[in-house]
């Protein structure tokens, strides 16, 4: 056992009375408010960093050398933080100025009924998106291409702020173990018990480092980060080195399918049911949908029927969630190492439309293949896997996505030249050995996966940059251009 410090969010429901339930859609609102203004800032900047560009160019001066002559800096979060406590001024009602001196002039005239987080964390949101989309651009995030950052729209972004505090002087803590005290919005009633965090906190164990609110269908959620004091095992169990490697063969027929049983009494339990759980609300779902439909835009009858919809896709993403996390929490504490496939998720899941000169073919049952895995979520299997087995004194592998894991025979080795999706049973022709087509391919799986390094798993997940996505790379910062004054956070 080792003691190490990591971080580790304890996600409650709320039940906030009507009071505490508009503050929490003011501080959104606030959120969302200070997002947009950092970022009109930032946007700001680019074009006039564009518009010198252009003009360099239309006087015949090279493009590549107009770039690097224009430095027009983008200003950060503390840069926009002090520009705007210097304009918002104050709100409240002095009775010795005129009337034009008030707060609807100022442009955030109701600052002081919010916490200042909310504002300086959507600042730093800002710059985080701002900047992810910088290193992507540039080549140096990894994964698909980030795209220009938007503004957030009332009603379309997904309501939310970030508070932080002084843990030297906390004023995020939890009330009992049924309250949580947060500041500006008071206590808070929560649904679940607190009492694991409160008893980690007692301990020393754990400081609360700041708490993220946000609004899932018709609730609201706070989810505590806390640096969490905690005993990592540095090797596997007894229990689960007995157990050994298990190989997951992800699937939708089937959630997983195991190389060898998840319960060693329960021979059946290689297979891992598929729960389905947009299927089981499809009618639900279509029927608010097409209601919704019908609304006139701005009625208070379309805020009911979308609150509705919200409020059923919401039941379907905690349920979903739920599953995976039981299973990943079982594959994590029983097996010694858990090997996996590296899965391309963003390009198995694409739509098969096509183009206007080259239409798609078969494209309804690939839009309903798609729902169906995105329904299984294996992008989410596998984070959970990755933080998972190193709480638990597991290890993760992960096989090559090109191994041919289902046309390779598990006992003798060979590979049949062709398998069709439609065949389920696996066929020997060399052994002339017969199994389940997901067993087999997860036998290959735990022989042939290669265990995960610490600080690997980013090189693993994203493969390496092919030559058009190099290209397309460059096109976009051609087209666009770097923002100016190179990386955000430079002021």
């Amino acid at each position: 056992m080792a003691q190490v410090e990591t971080l580790r969010a304890y996600r409650f429901a709320l039940d906030p009375t009507s009071a505490q339930l508009a503050d929490l859609n003011r501080h959104a609102g606030a959120a969302r408010w200070a997002f947009n203004y950092a970022l009109g800032v930032k946007v700001a900047a680019h074009r006039r960093w564009r518009a010198q560009v252009d003009a360099l160019v239309a006087a015949g001066v090279p493009e590549a050398q107009a770039r690097k002559s224009v430095k027009v800096p983008v200003p950060g979060s503390q840069a926009i933080k002090k520009e705007l406590n210097a304009l918002k001024g104050d709100s409240r009602i002095d009775p010795e100025l005129p009337d034009g001196f008030h707060g609807p002039h100022r442009p955030c005239p109701w600052w002081h009924e919010v916490s200042t987080y909310a504002f300086q964390s959507a600042f730093i949101d800002a710059d985080r998106a701002w900047g992810n989309w910088l290193d992507s651009l540039t080549g140096r995030r990894a994964g698909g291409p980030v795209g220009y950052p938007r503004f957030k729209r009332k009603g379309r972004a997904r309501d939310s702020f970030r508070l932080h505090h002084d843990v030297k002087r906390p004023t995020i803590r939890l009330d009992g173990y049924r309250r949580l005290l947060l500041p500006r919005l008071g206590s808070i009633r929560i649904h679940d018990s607190g009492k694991r965090l409160a008893r980690l906190i007692a301990k020393g164990h754990a400081v609360i480092q700041s708490v993220t609110i946000s609004r899932g269908g018709n609730r609201w959620y706070a989810s505590v980060l806390a640096k969490v004091t905690q005993e990592i095992p540095d090797k596997p169990t007894r229990a689960q080195a007995e157990r050994g490697t298990v190989g997951v063969d992800w699937g939708i027929s089937h959630l997983a399918t195991l190389s060898q049983p998840l319960d060693p009494a329960d021979p059946g339990s290689i297979h891992v049911a598929n729960p389905r759980h947009l299927d089981q609300w499809t009618r639900q779902l279509a029927k608010a949908q097409r209601a919704l439909s019908r609304t006139e835009r701005g009625s208070k009858r379309r805020v009911k029927a979308a609150r509705k919809v919200g409020a059923i896709q919401h039941r379907i993403a905690q349920r979903r969630a739920s599953t995976v996390h039981l299973l990943t929490k079982k594959l994590a504490t029983r097996f010694a190492a858990v090997a996996v496939e590296d899965l391309n998720v963003r390009g198995m899941s694409t739509s098969a439309r096509g183009t206007v000169e080259q239409p798609g073919r078969r494209v309804r049952q690939k839009a309903g293949l798609n729902r169906a895995i995105l329904d299984a979520a294996p992008g989410e299997l596998r984070r959970q896997l990755t933080y998972k087995t190193s709480w638990y004194g597991s290890n993760l592998a992960v096989l090559d996505r090109w191994h041919p894991s289902s046309k390779t025979c598990s006992s003798c080795g060979s590979a049949k030249p062709k398998l069709t999706l439609s065949e389920r049973v696996f066929h020997c022709p060399t052994c002339g050995l017969a199994i389940d087509r997901d067993h087999n391919a997860a036998i290959n799986i735990a022989r042939h996966a290669v265990p995960l390094v610490e600080g690997d798993v980013n090189a693993r997940r994203s493969p390496t940059p092919t030559a058009s996505g190099q290209a397309g790379r460059a096109a976009r910062q051609k087209r666009e251009g770097p923002p100016p004054g190179g990386s955000p956070r430079r002021e």
